[in-house]
């Protein structure tokens, strides 16, 4: 899909910060220059200090497609030294503009034309691009087998916890296996430990046929972690596409 604009370094508006967890947020962009993206892109963001040192990160996009070409949302977790993400959480706000380039990616994306069946497997923060490929699906009418396996350490910490239990909800072929590592209590149908084969299995338990595609993002140990359970399932490893943030 061909943006409408070069690509090349243009301003954002933030129009909107909706707290998602304690530690993340996602911040509503309205871009000066419109581009179309697909499901699973991400973009740059250039931070400028007054003194020039500049300061860069990438970041996934969790809006739909169908949002339309002007507008993002990035959903952004504050990390304990960072350079980028204490900016958003601390000084940010409605109003203020920010640089950013994009869209990026043509490995990590997904379009309903596609078809599946499609396993999401995520964790952490590394559900923000999978969220972009779920919320795709549902605005295109989708009604393409996919189930999202979403790793996080408590129930507070599941980012888009309503919107991913509304889905869920609703059983139009669309299915969530939530697992809690951190967390002190036991919930029903909430796994409460590290992503395994047979939670994968779990997963795709309702497919008609093995994935056609499983896309997996999260930190590097995650990643190599829920890669192999993937296999492990009898999924094929080249079946799989990996995406990783810092370790």
């Amino acid at each position: 899909m061909q943006s409408l604009a070069p690509l090349r370094w243009q301003t954002g508006t933030i129009e909107q910060i909706v707290p998602r967890t304690p530690r993340t947020r996602s911040f509503f962009l309205k871009l000066s220059e419109p581009f179309m993206y697909e499901a699973g892109q991400h973009i740059d963001v250039r931070l400028t200090a007054p003194d020039g040192y500049q300061a860069r990160r990438g970041y996934s996009i969790a809006s739909a497609p169908e949002m339309g070409p002007d507008r993002i949302e990035l959903c952004i977790e504050e990390l304990e030294g960072g350079e980028v993400s204490p900016f958003f959480h601390m000084v940010a706000e409605p109003g203020d503009t920010i640089e950013l380039r994009g869209p990026l990616g043509g490995h990590f994306i997904w379009s309903s034309e596609e078809g599946g069946p499609i396993l999401l497997i995520g964790g952490g923060s590394g559900v923000v691009p999978l969220m972009s490929m779920a919320r795709h699906r549902t605005a295109s009418g989708s009604k393409v087998p996919m189930a999202l396996l979403f790793s996080a350490r408590t129930w507070e910490d599941v980012i888009f916890r309503d919107e991913l239990l509304e889905m869920h909800g609703r059983r139009d072929g669309f299915d969530l296996v939530l697992t809690l590592t951190r967390d002190v209590d036991k919930r029903d149908g909430v796994h409460a430990r590290r992503i395994d084969s047979g939670m994968v299995m779990q997963a795709i338990d309702q497919f008609p046929a093995l994935p056609k595609r499983v896309y997996l993002c999260g930190s590097n140990g995650f990643v190599d972690a829920a890669a192999n359970a993937s296999i492990e399932a009898g999924i094929p490893a080249t079946a799989i596409r990996t995406e990783r943030y810092g370790g």
